[in-house]
Parts: structure tokens; C-alpha cells; sequence
């Protein structure tokens, strides 16, 4: 019984059901149990038929009920190899039963270039908070390589005294922190979760000699672990693969500029123009389908580089050591777009556009980009307007084949659950293998086309069943002071315009175990680039609707049948108890 105090005098009070197995559910465990139990063979039917698993075995389905008996022995009366509905439910709903095809496991090919691979990508990765005025730090950057992020940013600035490098945002007050420092945890952490690469992309306001310094520290942290490309450092004529750089450290700029001495760092002016925060609609994804409406910009701009101190700065030789410190080089995008975006086959080399050079890009020249990347990098960068680090939508970038989508990890958003949910697959090494689509031309040459309608390919049928685990993570009057939380479920799909969609459940009322039972179906003309979005909110009449939950699962790597999902916060942090029973089938179209 759970009590809750509406005035001085009057308390109301609510009973707390226990969990109890949906109809669907119990009508399963009949279907595929003798006399009330589950054993093996049934078990093995239940994992083929319902569960999709055809190449288990007779003898995964015996370890799969030893493990269950083992998990929740306290609740097993029977002798072995038999279990009830109350184990088989609790089985469903444990978090081994993951929506995930090998949640934890490498799976894709990675003997491809690395131009092959959507690659998870940091932007000013040593910021604690916000553009402007947060401290900087290694904290966030070891946090951001137990997370699975591959690509780090540091922009390099001269010390107060010019005779050492610090690492901050320039042009604002940000609180430096120490090259070497960062350096040294990059070392330390860098494949505490992944083996695969972890690129380095150094934003450099040096002079020659505290490039020469940079070398130095560079050489003496990660020694062996550095990847090179030999005495010439010439371009690579095409990327290695994420396999062949395992447990390497890569840096990648572009090569040495002229620092400007005048270019200390000061505050900026916040500009008067704000950030508008999206509706519903286009936080979902409706703002790809409006930037594919824009009018084009104008062809002939200059690329805005990410240090605008550095753009009209002639190059200069700052000494062999530090050029050879660069595995990938950068190359400034100038010029018309028809001309940089031109392949040169001879080498593979890395650009960096802002987002909204970027959208420009894409309105004339999307094909181009698409061709562009299947052999060099493209990295994208958040506009500086996102003074509070929040993100663009990263699918626009993903559908002409951007590698690195740089993005702000210091917030939270419903782009950045986009960018989180993304690198779940694969293992969460932070390299996803593009689709094929995307890497390879017809018969006659032709593409993908983003902007061009296709046809429905596969349905996602999806069913919410329930959810539980609040009353565990949370106070008892977090979501509401005066009763049990009203929860309801967004369920969606983010991708090509034409896919991405949200729809919702009914609430239910003062419940901390709701049950939806409510299914919904998900035309899809690309599921190779769909994700789908779950999110559970608290329904509240006065103000604006608590969060309950929500979590991001590729659509390619979705397991079919009734499975376990587990729930993240804003920051995408995994809650340890909150997670929600559901149901996945495809369709053929």
C-alpha cells in the first residue's frame, strides 16, 4: 500500500499490484508448456516459432533453462529442466533477453577502409558544460572513451606564458586544462572499451615552436601506439581498415599554419539571434524532410574552417616531427563545391564542414557527397550558435555517408539519443559499417538518393505490453506529489523523411507497473538507416509531461520476438531497474 499526502487532514491511499505476466504472455506460456511447465523442447519451439531464432539448438535451449533456474532460483519448486509461468515471464523481462543481436559482440566486417564506417565522433570533447564559459577537462573525454567514442577533439592554444600547450575553447572563457594531462588519459582509457582506433583531431593555434613541443609530448605518450605513414608522410591512396588499426591512436589536422599572436583568447558576444528549440514534430525528425526544402545557398563561399582565427593564415613549415605526427591528413575545403568535392583516386583525405555548410552541400550537390565518401572522410560539426552544446540531427549526415557526425556530448537531447542509439550496434565498438546503399553504385551508375521517395520495402510491427522498475529508480513522489505516476509511451521511427514517424500509447493512470498491450506498425521504405525511438513520459495536466525513459535501438539489429528494454536518462545513462516489455516482427512488404 502506498500512501500519499494530498492536504493536512486527507491522505489517499493506493494499492501496489505486483507484476503479473500480460494476457499475450500467458496465452505463449500455454501454447508451448505441458501441464503448466516449459521444458526444453518446448523452450526450443518457443525460441524458433515466436522468438525467431532458428539456429539455436536442442542444447542452447537446455543452457538457456539452466541459466533461468540459476537467475531466479528462489522462485524455482520444481525439480530442474522444467519452469512455470512465473520464471518464463520474469525470463522475458530480465535483461538478457536483450532487443539487441549481440549486444555486446563485434559483428560487422571490419576489413573495410575506415571511409567504409559511420565512426562515433566527439565535438570540443574537453568541455564540461556549456560553449562559452564551462571548465575544461579530461573527465569528459575519458567519459566519452568508456562510452565507445572514437574521435576526440582537442583545440590546441598557447599557455598564458607561451611556453606550453593548453586545450580550450577559443575565443571564450572557458578554463584551460593541459594538453599533456588530456594526452595521458587519452593513453590510459583509450581502448578501455573498444580496441578499434581512436582518431585524434587536433584543432592547432601554435606557433612552430610549441608545434615542435606538441611532437615531442605526442611521441613520448603514445610511442609504438601512434600510427604513421611512413618517413614521406604522403597521403594514403586509401584508408586502412578499422582491423588493421587496432589499438592504434591516429592524429588527423591539417598542416602547420601560422599562429597569429593577436588572436588571444576573449570572451565572445553572444549572438542576438537564439537557437529555437524544435517542435515536437521536427525533434522526431520532420526537420530532415524541411532542409531537403530549403533554397540552395550561395556556391562560390569559402568553407568556414573550425577555427576561424585560422582561415586567411598562410602555411608554413613548422619542422618534420610534427608532420609526421599526422596519420590522416585534413584538407581545406575552398572554393566552388563542384571542385573540392571532386574524387581524386590517388588519395584518401579527410574535410571538415560546419552544419550548415554542410545543408547547403546536400540541397545541390547530395549525390556528390554520397560518392565523396565512400572513399575519404567527411566530418560535420555543430554550428557555434549551440552555445548550450546542444545538436543537429545527425540522420542528414548519415544518408550521404558521413563518417563523422561531431557531436556535442555535454548535454542532452533527443539528437544526441539519435547519435547514442546508432553506435548500440555493432557491439558498441563506435564503428558501424555503412549500408550498402550507401557504398555502391548500379549498374548504370546511379545511387542512393535521399530526396527520392521509394517504395515500402519491410514493416516493423511493434507492441508494448508493459513497463516497470519506477517505483525502484525514482522517489514515490517524483512524478507526482499526490498519487502514482500517469505513464504513457512515444514509439517511433527516425530515418528517410518518408519513414520517420512517432505515435503514442494511451496513458494510463496512477500506476507505477503500467500495461499498454497497444501495437503499432512502421512502414519502411529504408530500414538500413531507421532507428527506432522509445520514450516514456509522465502525463501531468498543469505543466509540462515528466520524463519517464527513453532509449534509441537500430532497426537493423533488432531481434524479432518479446524482449527486455532496458530504459536510459536524458544523458543516456542506463537506469538500473526501468525497462519495458516488448514485442518486434518484421513484414515483408
Amino acid at each position: 500500500m502506498s500512501t500519499y499526502k494530498v492536504c493536512y487532514c486527507f491522505r489517499r491511499k493506493f494499492k501496489l499490484k505486483e507484476t503479473e505476466a500480460p494476457p499475450e504472455i500467458k496465452s505463449l506460456f500455454q501454447d508451448y508448456s505441458e501441464n503448466g511447465y516449459m521444458t526444453c523442447d518446448n523452450m526450443l519451439k518457443f525460441l524458433n516459432e515466436v522468438q525467431g531464432e532458428q539456429d539455436v539448438t536442442l542444447e542452447d535451449a537446455d543452457t538457456l533453462m539452466d541459466s533461468i533456474i540459476r537467475e531466479f532460483r528462489h522462485l524455482h519448486i520444481l525439480h530442474r529442466k522444467h519452469i512455470n509461468l512465473d520464471l518464463f515471464f520474469r525470463h522475458l523481462f530480465d535483461e538478457a533477453n536483450s532487443p539487441l543481436v549481440s549486444p555486446n559482440k563485434v559483428q560487422h566486417d571490419m576489413t573495410a577502409p575506415l571511409s567504409n564506417y559511420f565512426i562515433y565522433t566527439s565535438h570540443n570533447t574537453y568541455l564540461t558544460g556549456n560553449q562559452l564559459s564551462s571548465d575544461c577537462s579530461d573527465v569528459p573525454i575519458i567519459e566519452a572513451l568508456h562510452r565507445g567514442v572514437r574521435v576526440i577533439e582537442l583545440d590546441m592554444w598557447p599557455s598564458s606564458a607561451k611556453d606550453d600547450i593548453d586545450i580550450f575553447h577559443g575565443g571564450t572563457l572557458t578554463s584551460p586544462v593541459k594538453l599533456i594531462k588530456c594526452l595521458q588519459s587519452i593513453k590510459e582509457h583509450a581502448f578501455v572499451t573498444s580496441e578499434y582506433p581512436v582518431i585524434l583531431t587536433l584543432e592547432d593555434h601554435l606557433t612552430p615552436n610549441l608545434q615542435a613541443k606538441v611532437a615531442e609530448m605526442v611521441t613520448q605518450v603514445f610511442g609504438d601506439v601512434l600510427f604513421s605513414t611512413g618517413p614521406k608522410n604522403e597521403y594514403l591512396p586509401v584508408f586502412p581498415s578499422p582491423q588493421d588499426l587496432k589499438r592504434r591512436i591516429i592524429i588527423s589536422t591539417k598542416p602547420p599554419k601560422q599562429y597569429l599572436e593577436d588572436k588571444s583568447p576573449k570572451e565572445k558576444e553572444p549572438s542576438d539571434q537564439k537557437e529555437k528549440k524544435p517542435s515536437e514534430e521536427n525533434a522526431w525528425g520532420r526537420e530532415i524532410s524541411k532542409t531537403f526544402q530549403k533554397v540552395d545557398g550561395n556556391e562560390n563561399d569559402e568553407e568556414e574552417d573550425e577555427s576561424s582565427s585560422e582561415v586567411k593564415n598562410m602555411a608554413q613549415d613548422a619542422g618534420s616531427e610534427y608532420k609526421h605526427l599526422i596519420g590522416f591528413k585534413a584538407r581545406k575545403v575552398i572554393g566552388k563545391t563542384e571542385e573540392w568535392i571532386k574524387v581524386d583516386p590517388n588519395r584518401a583525405e579527410r574535410i571538415s564542414l560546419g552544419e550548415e555548410k554542410f545543408e547547403k552541400v546536400v540541397m545541390s550537390h547530395g549525390l556528390d557527397m554520397i560518392r565523396f565518401t565512400q572513399s575519404n572522410l567527411v566530418r560535420v560539426y555543430p554550428k557555434s550558435m549551440r552555445i548550450d552544446s546542444s545538436n543537429f540531427n545527425p540522420l542528414l549526415g548519415w544518408m550521404h555517408g558521413v563518417q563523422l557526425v561531431a557531436f556535442n556530448m555535454q548535454g542532452y537531447g533527443r539528437h544526441l539519443w539519435l547519435m547514442q542509439g546508432l553506435f548500440r550496434a555493432n557491439g558498441g565498438c563506435g564503428y558501424v559499417k555503412k549500408p550498402d546503399l550507401l557504398l555502391k553504385s548500379g549498374t548504370n551508375n546511379e545511387i542512393f538518393d535521399p530526396k527520392k521517395s521509394l517504395p515500402v520495402v519491410k514493416i516493423l510491427k511493434v507492441k508494448v505490453f508493459m513497463g516497470e522498475g519506477w517505483n525502484l529508480d525514482f522517489h514515490r513522489t517524483h512524478f507526482d506529489s499526490y498519487s502514482p505516476p500517469d505513464f504513457y509511451v512515444k514509439v517511433g521511427i527516425a530515418g528517410v523523411p518518408d519513414d520517420s514517424v512517432v505515435k503514442k500509447t494511451k496513458t494510463i493512470e496512477d500506476s507505477w507497473i503500467p500495461s499498454w498491450n497497444e501495437e503499432f506498425e512502421f512502414p519502411l521504405t529504408v530500414p538500413e538507416l531507421a532507428l527506432l525511438r522509445i520514450e516514456v513520459h509522465e502525463y501531468d495536466m498543469s505543466e509540462k509531461d515528466d520524463f519517464g525513459g527513453q532509449t534509441c535501438l537500430p532497426v537493423s539489429e533488432l531481434r524479432t520476438g518479446i524482449r527486455s528494454v532496458p530504459l536510459h536518462d536524458e544523458k543516456g545513462g542506463k537506469y538500473k531497474s526501468v525497462r519495458l516489455l516488448m514485442r518486434f516482427d518484421f513484414i515483408d512488404a
